[in-house]
This record gives structure tokens, C-alpha cells and sequence, in this order.
């Protein structure tokens, strides 16, 4: 039984998130259909990191296993031939033994991207958030410094039912930083692991900081009374994208853009 790692990509604006549910479009139920067709079996693919319904991902890293002995590129050729188009096999390799795309995860990286004209992109319009009018940049970047280090987010995450509660809400942030290219803000966020809509609502709450209506360090204040009704609304699923997955470069996969990176902490 060989193991198998992929890197995925895909635009979600049309799927109901990554993991499987029942009579609706998911990205896992896409890609676990294509691979059964190819590898001729059952297939369950296991994520680095489920994404929500609309959110997007270029670095995507899943992991299955399969008796199949046919070569990694022409399961990824096969695959691209019959995904839907917005959905890509960017690589397919071999793994370590007992490889799992999620348990052997030491960081995501998202990036929630900002239109900041006065007009919508049409062009960008899936993948971005058009929030027009002054925003003070300065402060958003202070504002993210509070996101920094261990901390318990549950101020920033959505409540689950008790069944989907994660068992702790407390997550190290590595990297959280605003980045400009033109009309494109980019927040760009590393952590050890994220709660469900977590970036989102750290997005919405740092948007009530640019506006005025929140100081900075009220993100400190926010994060110590672990309070949802304090934070900021939960911004749009369209502005989302997953970026990359790293692991120890000895066990996770060995491309580049995949391995494990000695990612330190960044203020905005």
C-alpha cells in the first residue's frame, strides 16, 4: 500500500467547502470521485487544511493511500483531465509511510486579499473583498501585532455545534502582516492551525480598526475576554485563499513551495 501526497488548487467559489457533505458540490467530494475513476478503488483523501464554503486555495496539500501502482504523473494527468476546471492537480508524489497531509501539518499560511477602489474588479471579483472608502492602514498593521504568539482565539472563531467543538481554541500565530500592491491589501497570516472563519473575523475586526471604530490594542482586549460579540463581523469567503501547508522537510513533502520552512514571526 503506497502513500501518496497531492498538491492542490482550486477556486471554491462553487463548492460547499473541502470535506464532503451530503447532495451538495465539495472539493474532497470532486477529487475522491475523479481518483476512484483513475485508481480503480474507493479513495479518501485526507486535507492540510479544510477550507469553507467559497474559499479558495493554491497550496492545498492532500494525502491517500492506494494499492495502485501507476506513476504518480499520470494519476496527476488523468486527474486534471477529468476535475472540473476549477479544480487542479498541481503535482502528485510519493510520501513517507503513515504520511497523513493533516497530522504531520506544522503551519498554514492564508492570505485574505482587499479592493480598495472605489469600483468593484470585475476581473477579481471572486477572489477579493471590495471595501472602498479610508481605511488607516497604519493602524491595522498595529492592530495585527496583538495577533502574535499563543494566544486563546475563540474570540475569533464561529461557535460550532458541541459535536464540531474543536477541544481547544487556543493557536500560535506566526506570521500576521498587511502587504499593498496597488488597489490590492493582502493580509497574510501564519499559524500553527486555524479555528473555522478565524482569519475572516480577524479580517472583519481589523476593517473596524481602519475605520476608526476600534483601537488597535482593543484586538489585545478582544482576544483576553474571548468574547465572538466583541470581535468584528466575519468577512466575505471571497477574499480567502488557502496559500501553503509546511512541514519538517524529513517527513512532509519535499517540493518546493510544500516543505516545511523555518518560519518566524512577523509583525505587520
Amino acid at each position: 500500500m503506497r502513500t501518496l501526497r497531492l498538491l492542490l488548487e482550486y477556486d471554491g467559489t462553487a463548492y460547499q467547502g473541502w470535506g464532503i457533505q451530503p447532495a451538495v458540490p465539495t472539493i474532497q467530494g470532486a477529487v475522491e470521485a475523479t481518483l476512484a475513476s483513475i485508481l480503480g478503488h474507493p479513495v479518501r483523501v485526507t486535507a492540510g487544511g479544510r477550507t469553507d464554503a467559497g474559499v479558495h486555495a493554491v497550496g492545498q496539500v492532500a494525502s491517500l493511500r492506494t494499492p495502485s501502482r501507476l506513476p504518480p504523473e499520470t494519476i496527476a494527468r488523468a486527474a486534471n483531465a477529468r476535475l472540473p476546471a476549477d479544480i487542479r492537480v498541481r503535482a502528485v508524489a510519493e510520501a513517507p509511510p503513515g504520511f497523513d497531509a493533516r497530522r504531520w501539518a506544522l503551519w498554514r499560511s492564508y492570505r485574505y486579499t482587499l479592493w480598495r477602489d472605489e469600483l468593484p474588479n470585475i476581473w477579481w471579483q471572486r477572489y477579493c473583498y471590495h471595501v472602498p472608502g479610508p481605511l488607516d492602514l497604519g493602524a491595522m498593521r498595529r492592530a495585527a501585532r496583538w495577533l502574535l504568539g499563543r494566544h486563546d482565539f475563540a474570540a475569533f472563531a464561529t461557535h460550532q455545534a458541541q459535536a464540531n467543538r474543536p477541544q481547544s481554541t487556543t493557536r500560535t500565530v506566526l506570521a500576521a502582516r498587511w502587504r499593498c500592491e496597488g488597489a490590492f491589501w493582502h493580509f497574510d497570516i501564519v499559524a500553527d492551525a486555524f479555528l473555522r472563519h478565524m482569519v475572516r473575523t480577524i479580517v472583519g475586526t481589523l476593517l473596524l480598526v481602519g475605520r476608526g471604530q476600534l483601537a488597535p490594542a482593543a484586538v489585545g482586549e478582544i482576544l483576553r475576554q474571548r468574547d465572538r460579540r466583541r470581535a468584528g463581523p466575519t468577512a466575505p469567503a471571497a477574499g480567502l485563499t488557502l496559500m501553503q501547508i509546511g512541514y519538517a522537510p524529513s517527513r512532509g513533502p519535499g517540493a518546493k513551495g510544500e516543505a516545511g520552512e523555518n518560519v518566524q514571526p512577523q509583525e505587520g
